[in-house]
C-alpha cells in the first residue's frame, strides 16, 4: 500500500516538475518572440533614412515645415534630425510592439521638431513607411514617414 502511495506521489511530483519546466519554456519563448519582434522594429527603423511626407495638425497640412529634413534612427535608440545634410538635433526614440506606438523626444527642440515629441500611435506601416497619429488635448496630429 505504501509503495502505491509512493508511486502516486512520485508521479504527481513528476507532473508538477514537468508543468513548471513547461511554464519556464513558454515564458522564455514569449520573451524570445518579443525580443525578435523588437529586433525587427529596430532593423526596420535603422535601415535607411526617413522623411516626413505628410504632417497635419488639426487637419491643417504643415508638411512643408519639414522640407529638407531627413531622420536617421540608430539601434541605441537615438535619432538624428538632419536638415540639408547637417545634423540639426539629436533625440531619442522607442518603439513598442505591444501598444503599436513610437515615442519620440527631441530635447529643447523648436518647431517643427518640437511637433514630433510625444507618443505616436501607429495606424499603418510597412518596411518602407509609417503612418501614425497623436492626440494632445484637443489637437490631433497625423504623420507619415517614408524611407529613402
Amino acid at each position: 500500500m505504501l509503495r502505491g502511495i509512493y508511486i502516486l506521489h512520485l508521479h504527481s511530483m513528476k507532473q508538477a516538475v514537468t508543468t513548471i519546466l513547461l511554464l519556464f519554456v513558454l515564458l522564455g519563448c514569449k520573451k524570445t518572440i518579443q525580443r525578435q519582434e523588437e529586433n525587427v522594429i529596430v532593423k526596420a527603423m535603422t535601415d535607411g533614412q526617413w522623411v516626413v511626407t505628410s504632417f497635419t495638425s488639426n487637419g491643417t497640412d504643415i508638411t512643408s515645415d519639414f522640407a529638407g529634413y531627413k531622420f536617421q534612427y540608430f539601434s541605441n535608440f537615438t535619432v538624428n534630425a538632419i536638415k540639408n545634410g547637417s545634423i540639426e538635433k539629436t533625440g531619442t526614440w522607442q518603439g513598442d510592439i505591444n501598444t503599436m506606438s513610437i515615442l519620440a523626444n527631441f530635447p529643447n527642440a523648436v518647431n517643427p521638431l518640437l511637433l514630433l515629441n510625444g507618443t505616436w500611435q501607429i495606424t499603418n506601416s510597412s518596411w518602407t513607411y509609417v503612418e501614425a497619429s497623436m492626440t494632445l488635448g484637443t489637437e490631433v496630429r497625423t504623420l507619415r514617414l517614408d524611407k529613402q
